[in-house]
């Protein structure tokens, strides 16, 4: 095989707009992980690891052809529900939370494949009764969202059952859920939030009564709250310069390498620098919503809208977190953040948008 040839085989089916706007958010994860890490390579090392591992699956899924990507809807879906009812009677209990599931050789966390599973399952289903869509398929895709959502809560892992509610809903949506439907959805809500609130844990309820007045427990349940806003807002127009932020490094931001990070990224490049990150999540987003408007199949079209929304959220609900305007949840601020898991869904999700892209030509339209 010649370099030519290796080269083609190594960038075919692979959707380089996409590629770069990943590759820049992935660089800027190592670049935030030294400075939250106290100049230390300890953490963007492992970090490099999860990146390589997890761009090696996006690379392999964006090969798979389309029809590969349907058949593997049904059994993921399966074994996610498996493996989460798994974890609800045999789980390890770790801080009060029961989502972690030992195999022997290793420990999993099957909420995080859900976050793929969900939407492909539900994709999966309007696929098949797209010529027939009636009230009932809508219910039946609702139910396929809603039992591990159910599942996942219970755990409790509020905000993982959240974000798939999401995914699950933009393909409800998608599939031309009406508006009137929304409407009631969202009315429903609203009159179901007393019973909510009652089925809450005690610390999910002070995550929420910290959005109000994080200052009424302030060496408590507000205190990420307190310093999170403190390094947003002590990075002012410019930052206050790569590896100087002082509520990071002198140890007053809690969680600064994983949910919190964002906050240190705030405080060191400031709001120069916010808009930089913004403009980087745009360019990906954008790249994904181009990818759903070309893609050839109804299926296609609701998983890559899924995907690129999503993405959207991850970004949107830690940044709001982080700055005080949306409870904490728990939530790592996508491609940058450390954790393997997370990176790993996230670029499995981006290497099926790649798939659709460039396997469009393929499939009949």
């Amino acid at each position: 095989m010649t370099r030519r040839q290796l080269w083609q085989f190594l960038t075919s089916h692979i959707d380089r707009p996409l590629l770069l706007g990943v590759s820049l958010l992935l660089s800027t994860s190592i670049l935030v992980l030294y400075s939250a890490d106290n100049a230390s390579w300890s953490q963007p090392v492992n970090q490099l690891r999860n990146i390589v591992v997890a761009l090696t699956c996006m690379w392999l899924i964006a090969k798979l052809p389309l029809h590969y990507l349907m058949r593997t809807a049904v059994p993921v879906y399966v074994l996610g529900m498996i493996l989460l009812i798994g974890v609800a009677l045999f789980g390890e209990i770790s801080h009060g939370a029961r989502r972690w599931l030992s195999l022997g050789v290793m420990t999993i966390q099957p909420s995080e494949l859900m976050k793929i599973g969900v939407p492909l399952m539900m994709a999966w289903y309007f696929e098949k009764n797209e010529a027939t869509l009636t009230l009932k398929n809508y219910l039946v895709a609702a139910l396929l969202l809603l039992l591990p959502v159910a599942l996942i809560a219970r755990q409790p892992d509020l905000g993982t059952a959240l974000l798939i509610s999401a995914s699950g809903f933009y393909v409800l949506f998608l599939a031309g859920l009406s508006w009137w439907l929304i409407g009631i959805m969202f009315v429903s809500g609203l009159a179901s939030a007393p019973v909510l609130w009652s089925v809450l844990h005690d610390y999910q309820r002070h995550r929420i009564m910290m959005l109000f007045d994080p200052s009424q427990d302030a060496l408590g349940n507000g205190y990420h709250t307190i310093q999170a806003t403190i390094a947003v807002g002590s990075g002012g127009i410019l930052g206050q310069g790569y590896l100087n932020g002082t509520q990071t490094h002198l140890d007053f931001l809690p969680e600064r390498t994983t949910d919190f990070i964002f906050a240190v990224y705030s405080e060191e490049f400031g709001l120069i620098g916010n808009l930089i990150l913004l403009s980087m999540y745009a360019f990906v987003v954008l790249r994904g919503f181009i990818i759903t408007g070309n893609a050839s199949t109804y299926f296609t079209r609701l998983m890559a809208g899924s995907i690129t929304l999503t993405f959207a959220t991850y970004a949107f609900v830690n940044m709001g977190m982080v700055s005080g305007i949306l409870p904490v949840v728990g939530v790592p601020l996508p491609l940058i953040s450390y954790g393997g898991t997370s990176m790993l869904t996230l670029l499995l999700g981006f290497g099926m948008l790649m798939s659709i892209e460039t396997h469009k030509k393929l499939v009949k339209t």
